[in-house]
């Protein structure tokens, strides 16, 4: 027994280290169709002997690989809080074992391999669309994001987006699991010379190879066709991209806005001329405390005027903290907070702001907020969790968002629209952005925050997927980290170095036709978390007809005692 627990221990963690050498950005992708393999030989394991393991094994058992796969990847959280990362990692962990648990419960009421294989497809793209969509959101470990370094394989998201390579992944692992259990082993094979064992073997390992082929090869020969055939309509917009390497902890919250202003203009300024359509700076760029409700009585904005005096024909995006007093009769959000010294409310938020020659400043508000640091259930009698919220600077806790994904108004140049930070990792939220019109997509954004480490630059390679989901050009502006503008094919042009200072100037062209994945969205997880709710419930169903079934076999077969003559 304690030879069999060793063995389901190292299993797990063998998958937990095959996804961690797969994922990004210096992984080989290809394990990934592999990874799992050794998790559904642990489950397999306890599944058939299920006199020695209790009905939580699976979860147990699975979750030292997990929990590998997420320090491995996911460690450089820890730059900025060491609570922060372990709650991260921990409860990540923790659902992809629940995950893992409820398939192998499903495999297990239904006494059905396909079917429980099915449900293990269904339920893990539940859990990440789940992942994309509560309050608590770390979709940074979803599969499909682990081909974002190699994403000439996967040109093919811009019909699928990223949940079609998390079914990828997961049906290549299923089946060559399911072709490696049928595959005979030891005398038979050499013993039998080529009676027919030895055809059943030559025969499955034909099969195998064409099924890899065929899962493997040809979506990736599918994708590079794309890659090649795919050319850009000319409709060209002049950009500058700053990157001003402001330190986020030493510098970004104390620098006044003159010498913030300044240190993006003396860099962007020798590439500004006439022809300039856009300038992009980044996330968090002015953190003077600025009033919405006031918004043009503040020095910060009243400097990035002055750019718009001297090239009246550019638009400037530049990220800030902002504030908005909410005025009578006006609805409060939940997110809101109450002055101290009057009975009225207010609310925080990451903004992205548009300053053209309009006179009127476009507001964008993050809205896909960072866990732990933006975001919070920290509302009624949730409050009290608003004191562990990570402090990076700046505003702290639960902030404000919009409810629509805003495309400005712009001056001589196709509409564009900006997404911050941690936002480029959403999918179907990004592409919402082009569905309402944006021709152009930005990502202003704040790396520092992790270091010199993998963080920012997988955080960078998402930004390859979001451009092949949407075909859309993306500028990328770092206040450290990578900047780049990025074409349609995904490709990125231009890549700053971590922790220097650079401008950027380039031309990226618009587009205005939209992908299937741009109408449709994350129709995939939609539709197979559908199904996973049909078979989770299934099974429960076809367990309790089972189960009534046998007690009431055994009461049928227990004897009457009332019945039974008297013994003499």
């Amino acid at each position: 027994m304690k030879y069999l627990k060793l063995r389901l221990i190292l299993l797990s963690l063998a998958s937990g280290l095959l996804f961690s050498l797969a994922w990004p950005e210096r992984g080989f992708p290809a394990l990934l169709f592999i990874a799992l393999i050794p998790l559904l030989r642990m489950e397999e394991l306890i599944s058939s002997n299920r006199e020695r393991f209790n009905r939580f094994s699976v979860f147990f058992y699975s979750y030292p690989g997990f929990l590998l796969w997420n320090v491995l990847t996911t460690w450089w959280i820890v730059n900025s809080t060491g609570e922060g990362a372990a709650m991260a990692v921990v409860l990540n962990s923790m659902f992809m074992s629940i995950v893992f648990a409820f398939f192998s419960g499903t495999r297990r009421r239904l006494d059905s391999r396909p079917a429980g294989y099915l449900a293990l497809v269904c339920y893990w793209v539940m859990f990440e669309y789940l992942h994309l969509n509560w309050d608590l959101n770390w979709p940074w470990l979803n599969l499909g994001n682990g081909f974002s370094s190699s994403y000439h394989w996967v040109q093919w998201y811009e019909y699928t987006g990223a949940f079609g390579g998390t079914v990828w992944v997961l049906v290549v692992n299923v089946l060559i699991f399911t072709l490696l259990r049928r595959l005979p082993v030891g005398k038979s094979i050499r013993d039998t010379g080529y009676g027919i064992f030895r055809i059943s073997y030559l025969a499955s390992v034909r099969s195998t190879l064409i099924c890899i082929i065929l899962l493997v090869f040809l979506p990736i020969a599918f994708s590079y066709i794309i890659y090649y055939t795919y050319h850009e309509k000319s409709n060209p917009v002049h950009a500058v991209i700053v990157q001003p390497n402001i330190d986020p902890y030493s510098e970004q919250y104390s620098l006044p806005p003159m010498q913030v202003v300044g240190r993006i203009m003396n860099l962007a300024g020798p590439a500004i001329d006439s022809t300039t359509n856009i300038l992009v700076t980044p996330e968090s760029a002015l953190q003077q405390e600025m009033w919405e409700n006031q918004i043009e009585t503040f020095e910060s904005v009243l400097l990035v005027r002055q750019i718009i005096t001297k090239y009246p024909n550019i638009n400037i995006i530049v990220g800030g903290s902002t504030y908005y007093a909410f005025k009578p009769g006006e609805k409060i959000p939940h997110t809101a907070r109450k002055f101290t010294q009057e009975n009225a409310w207010y609310n925080r938020y990451n903004a992205a702001i548009m300053v053209s020659r309009y006179p009127t400043l476009q507001f964008y508000h993050k809205s896909k907020l960072t866990p732990g640091v933006e975001v919070l259930p920290s509302y009624g009698p949730f409050r009290w969790l608003e004191k562990y919220a990570i402090d990076l600077g700046g505003i702290v806790g639960s902030l404000g968002t919009d409810s629509v994904r805003k495309v400005y108004k712009t001056v001589n140049m196709p509409p564009v629209a900006a997404c911050i930070c941690y936002e480029s990792i959403f999918g179907e939220f990004f592409a919402e952005f082009v569905r309402n019109g944006a021709q152009v997509m930005c990502i202003i954004t704040n790396d520092g925050w992790w270091g010199n480490t993998p963080g920012h630059r997988q955080h960078f390679a998402f930004a390859h997927l979001r451009a092949i989901e949407t075909r859309r050009s993306i500028l990328r502006s770092a206040n450290t980290g990578i900047s780049a503008w990025i074409d349609q094919r995904g490709d990125a042009h231009e890549q700053t170095k971590y922790w220097v200072p650079a401008v950027i100037k380039a031309t990226v062209n618009a587009n205005n036709k939209m992908t299937f994945y741009t109408l449709h969205g994350d129709y995939i997880a939609f539709w197979l978390s559908w199904l996973g709710g049909l078979l989770y419930f299934g099974s429960l169903g076809v367990w309790l007809i089972y189960r009534r079934s046998r007690l009431h076999s055994h009461k049928v077969a227990a004897p009457d005692l009332r019945s039974t003559p008297d013994q003499p």
